[in-house]
């Protein structure tokens, strides 16, 4: 045990490369296959501490699960699972996660589910709950998990920073958002932060991502850092910072302001996936540098135009799809990519087909709202209506009744061109101290009548923290805007929230009242 125990610590601190190189050296070395043999042979009269590290030790260098010698000792283990501490269930519960599951893993992680939630109340070592709940896995007991959280909660004052870190990753293991938890977790990171290695706080990030956990503390904490000390971090560092950060919808301003500096410095070092990912991250951000908006994205534009040649149709469809939120026409790269051959190969094959419709469509009404040459038009026809009221908006709908008296006050599920959907139109006077009657027909601009479009959107569909629209929901924004209508966007789950008479007088501000935000931006970060 003691063999295969060094074994593994010495390739622990190795490369991947280094450590495939030298894991095979030890598998073929002429004294393993001896080893293996007697423990084979003497695995039932091994001590716990022994069995399951060499279990651990085993299944780290590789050596096949199938194997009459890995199988042996999960069995041997279950045999003796109640006879273990709680260090060797620790260990026994890492070596689980390295495996497949089969009839003697299965058998073993059910009895360390049932051993653990016995164990649990006298359980002190954060170490060791972590790599229990990190075994039990996502489909464990919700109590189970319960259960963890308590025993985590009782030590969570006297967590280190490493101990913190770990937690994170155990509770994406068995998805479980416990927020006091990672509360406490998150306060001790931020008090390292300076001492976190990069590759920590990517895992981090992403382990927030998983479990839909947002903390505006942390994600600010961590980008303050970065943009503080930015002159340590490599350009490919910060850019899969900011992709980590766009997977949560939170935008760094000082930083992407920083960064898109050092891009108009030097786009030479953007090969196409760094400028595939940048142009995603501004887009769906909608952020542009202050003071360098124009020079920014001719800079990326440029840069892309370098690779027309030998760029792919679903490479060239997401960088156009990208310039295009931010309300840029790359013309040579618009032409390549709406040439028939390359039109024909995204449009042909189920797989990503929502998706590249979707930013096909996108484009296309990009090209035409977002010309130039593109005016108000007169006539403003909606494709189709609906009288269907969905479930999320029969409460809008009821107040809007209450309050305008008529449903002729008011249209409802309005289809426009390009497939742009607004829930409900309300159409006032100039001065807005009047609502009139809508029909069908009734589309002929006027100057004396102003359009209202009222957007029932999840909060998820703005960055943390902020009123400001994410990606589509701001081309959509800007594009209802050139059709006549002003825009009034209202997060849905607050809406719901409301009494019916607070829903009633918010929806009469927000007709009668030129403000088109429903939400204090301090609201915004509370509810987070």
């Amino acid at each position: 045990a003691n063999s295969l125990a060094a074994a593994w610590r010495l390739l622990r601190g190795l490369s991947e490369e280094q450590r495939r190189y030298e894991r095979r050296l030890v598998l073929e070395h002429p004294a393993f296959a001896p080893l293996c043999q007697w423990l084979l042979r003497d695995a039932r009269r091994l001590a716990r501490g022994d069995l399951v590290f060499s279990l651990h030790a085993l299944v780290s260098l590789g050596v096949p699960q199938s194997t009459l010698l890995v199988q042996t000792l999960l069995r041997v283990c279950q045999e003796k699972l109640n006879q273990l501490d709680n260090r060797c269930l620790s260990v026994l519960a890492t070596a689980l996660i390295g495996l497949e599951k089969d009839q003697n893993v299965s058998a073993l992680q059910a009895g360390l589910r049932l051993l653990v939630e016995q164990r649990i109340p006298h359980i002190r070592d954060i170490f060791i709950l972590q790599n229990l709940m990190k075994c039990i896995g996502k489909d464990a007991p919700v109590s189970l998990k319960r259960k963890l959280e308590k025993a985590v909660l009782k030590d969570v004052d006297h967590l280190t920073f490493l101990n913190a870190q770990r937690v994170f990753f155990a509770l994406v293991a068995i998805n479980y958002c416990s927020i006091p938890i990672l509360n406490a977790c998150s306060e001790k990171i931020m008090e390292n932060i300076h001492d976190a290695p990069f590759r920590q706080l990517i895992l981090i990030l992403e382990a927030c991502r998983d479990l839909q956990y947002r903390n505006i503390k942390l994600f600010s904490g961590v980008a303050n850092y970065v943009t503080s000390t930015v002159c340590l971090w490599d350009k490919r560092q910060i850019i899969l910072l900011l992709s980590t950060f766009e997977a949560l919808g939170f935008q760094p301003t000082e930083l992407m302001d920083i960064f898109a500096e050092k891009v108009t410095e030097d786009p030479e070092f953007l090969n196409l996936k760094y400028l595939l990912i940048i142009l995603r991250v501004y887009s769906q951000l909608n952020y542009l540098p202050r003071g360098q908006k124009q020079l920014f994205i001719e800079t990326l534009h440029s840069c892309l135009n370098k690779y027309l040649p030998n760029i792919s149709s679903m490479e060239l469809l997401k960088a156009v799809y990208s310039l295009c939120i931010l309300g840029y026409l790359p013309h040579p790269a618009l032409d390549q990519l709406l040439q028939k051959e390359n039109l024909d190969e995204l449009q042909s094959g189920d797989l990503y087909k929502d998706q590249k419709d979707m930013m096909l469509q996108c484009v296309k009404a990009c090209v035409e709202l977002d010309s130039p040459t593109f005016t108000k038009p007169a006539l403003v026809l909606a494709e189709d209506f609906s009288s269907s009221v969905s479930f999320n908006h029969r409460k809008a709908r009821e107040a809007l009744l209450e309050l305008l008296g008529d449903e002729n006050m008011f249209r409802e599920n309005v289809q426009l061109l390009h497939k742009y959907h607004i829930d409900f139109e309300i159409r006032v006077d100039s001065e807005r101290k009047k609502v009139l009657p809508v029909t069908a027909t009734d589309d002929q601009a006027d100057s004396s009548v102003e359009r209202l479009a009222f957007l029932f959107v999840p909060l998820s569909a703005f960055c943390i923290g902020m009123m400001h629209p994410q990606g589509m929901l701001a081309v959509k924004k800007r594009h209802l805007t050139k059709l006549g209508y002003e825009v009034v966007m209202v997060i849905n789950k607050k809406f719901q929230e409301m009494t019916n008479e607070d829903a009633v007088e918010f929806l009469k501000g927000k007709i009668y009242s030129r403000s088109a935000f429903p939400f204090s931006e301090a609201n915004v970060q509370s509810s987070n």
